[in-house]
């Protein structure tokens, strides 16, 4: 009894018709070979992936391990079963060439698609090992990856598509060639499209729920919608950007995930001061200041230490510009300093810093550089201008003046009155 007839006369002589009967084999057959199939890949698999993991366990490299990791063990052990079913099919459709030539040709489709996973899986644990190598972390060992898998997708797809249509690959390649330049002129866009999709999807670039800002298009706003040829942003105003996907390769544009998933979001503004209104303080000035709670033991220190240093060196203190002296500008950028570490909206554990920016035409900028707690947009915002609230109604207290242009009411004292004449 041929293995390709197992149930066909059981069936006949149970008074099926040879059609019936011919299906039913068929099917019990296919379905049979699915299970050894699927019972050989699971044997497989885990003799393969042990093999594996004893093997990892004796060796001081970690390549081994990085291949368990990228799954390599787990891709390999599928050939053996895929194999195993394109050895059979004929046998079990043999009265059914027409879908034993299709089912054929998916399984070799999916061999080739096998292999670029096994390549994939390969490619990436070279690329997790060689950036554990000090020599090669300043390499672009990703693009030299990347590069080599759209070339290994393009053939294994041209591959595809030649045993979907029963074209010789040569010729099938040839004849691609020869419409590319129609092809490329239609599908543009598309093209430009997929190559960015698959830089984006690989690169991590942009996420479904990210918050973008992309200037060229007007864009600030929640990503909503990636596909081949556009990725939509709706705008916090609730209006929704489009934008080609091809140019979140090609241009500048700033992705807020980073500062969503770190511990705070950044406030960076600056104070502008008059330059006239800076000025040495005098031992009672500082004493006045001595007032405020925040600053009042950094001065008696740094008082002391000023004094001591001048005393030592005999400085003449009857101009305030000889020796060492505390200033109004020093001492109100202490204190933006302190305040803004001890505010409780700000997160402790990151960068909190007041700094003086150059002079400019606008006056001499006090900055402060700190990362809010609260990473939402409208308790943001609010940190923000409470801070800021306390530090402009502070100035005055430390005889310092904000520049700003003037106004109207700026020259109304330059302006005499008429009938006073």
């Amino acid at each position: 009894m041929k293995i390709e007839h197992i149930f066909y006369d059981y069936l006949i002589d149970l008074g099926l018709s040879e059609s019936t009967a011919g299906y039913l084999n068929a099917a019990a057959l296919l379905i049979g070979l699915l299970i050894v199939a699927l019972i050989l890949d699971l044997i497989i698999k885990r003799i393969i992936i042990g093999v594996f993991a004893q093997f990892a366990g004796k060796t001081r490299t970690n390549f081994d391990d990085l291949l368990i990791q990228n799954n390599v063990p787990r891709n390999v052990a599928h050939i053996v079963p895929l194999l195993l079913v394109l050895e059979f099919i004929p046998q079990v459709l043999v009265d059914f060439p027409y879908v034993e030539n299709l089912i054929e040709k998916g399984l070799q489709v999916f061999g080739i698609i096998l292999t670029l996973w096994i390549v994939r899986s390969i490619l990436g644990t070279f690329k997790d090992y060689f950036k554990t190598l000090p020599r090669f972390n300043d390499k672009p060992i990703d693009s030299y990856i990347q590069v080599f898998m759209i070339f290994a997708w393009i053939i294994g797809t041209l591959s595809a598509f030649a045993i979907i249509t029963g074209i010789e690959f040569i010729k099938f390649v040839t004849t691609i060639g020869t419409a590319s330049a129609i092809i490329i002129l239609v599908f543009r866009d598309t093209i430009l499209g997929f190559v960015a999709s698959i830089q984006v999807s690989v690169n991590d670039m942009v996420r479904i729920g990210d918050w973008v800002t992309f200037e060229k298009y007007g864009a600030d706003g929640d990503v909503t919608e990636i596909n081949l040829s556009t990725v939509k942003v709706q705008n916090f105003d609730k209006t929704i950007t489009t934008i080609p996907t091809y140019a979140l390769i090609s241009d500048s544009f700033k992705n807020w995930r980073g500062m969503q998933n770190s511990g705070g979001r950044r406030i960076k503004r600056a104070l502008s001061i008059k330059l006239d209104s800076i000025s040495y303080l005098t031992s009672n000035e500082v004493d006045k200041l001595k007032e405020i709670d925040l600053i009042s033991s950094y001065l008696e220190t740094r008082q002391a230490d000023i004094n001591t240093y001048n005393e030592n060196n005999q400085i003449n203190k009857a101009a305030l510009i000889n020796g060492r002296n505390l200033t109004n500008i020093g001492v109100f950028r202490k204190y933006m300093q302190t305040y803004i570490e001890n505010h409780s909206g700000i997160n402790k554990d990151m960068m909190i810093m007041v700094r003086q920016l150059p002079p400019g035409a606008h006056g001499i900028p006090i900055e402060m550089y700190a990362f809010s707690s609260d990473k939402r947009w409208k308790n943001y915002e609010y940190i923000m201008a409470d801070i800021f609230d306390h530090l402009i109604a502070a100035v005055p207290y430390f005889n310092l003046e904000l520049y700003e242009l003037p106004s109207n009411s700026s020259f109304k004292g330059m302006i005499s009155d008429p009938s006073s004449k």
